[in-house]
């Protein structure tokens, strides 16, 4: 079984704004409402701490592995319960430049494995949700961040 997530939003900052801040993995708990804690290296083959908060739903912590860095345009990572196959979730960030000079950020992630059919009404509601919040707070930090430059 397959599911994908797909959610997009501009933001009105140069890629290299948003992806300081979304690269910035210490600070998310300042900003992020959906991935409210993470650790670990942006670079090809590391593994992260995550701590996930979907709205009205349980916090998990995940380690994934990090499987795709392009500086200033892609930043991906896989995630596994347990073993391969169970449930795995490919998680992904582009940044793509607007022709105003901002930021279109697409924010994906594919499911697959044997527990994607029980998990979809939750994946759905709560984690679709996440993703837009997530899209809503960075674009919200980016912006200011240009606003409040000398």
């Amino acid at each position: 079984m397959h599911h994908h997530l797909h959610t997009e939003i501009e933001i009105d900052a140069p890629t290299d704004v948003v992806w300081d801040i979304l690269t910035d993995l210490d600070r998310y708990e300042d900003w992020n409402p959906f991935v409210v804690r993470s650790s670990g290296a942006v670079a090809l083959g590391e593994r992260l701490t995550n701590r996930m908060q979907p709205p009205g739903g349980r916090a998990m912590t995940f380690r994934p592995t990090v499987t795709e860095v392009e500086p200033g345009r892609v930043f991906e990572w896989l995630g596994r319960l347990l073993v391969p196959g169970l449930f795995d979730g490919r998680h992904r960030f582009e940044l793509h430049p607007t022709s105003t000079g901002g930021t279109q950020l697409v924010h994906t992630e594919h499911f697959s494995g044997i527990l994607v059919r029980p998990l979809k009404g939750s994946l759905d509601t709560g984690t679709l949700a996440g993703f837009e919040a997530f899209n809503r707070a960075i674009r919200e930090r980016a912006e200011a961040r240009i606003r409040n430059r000398p």
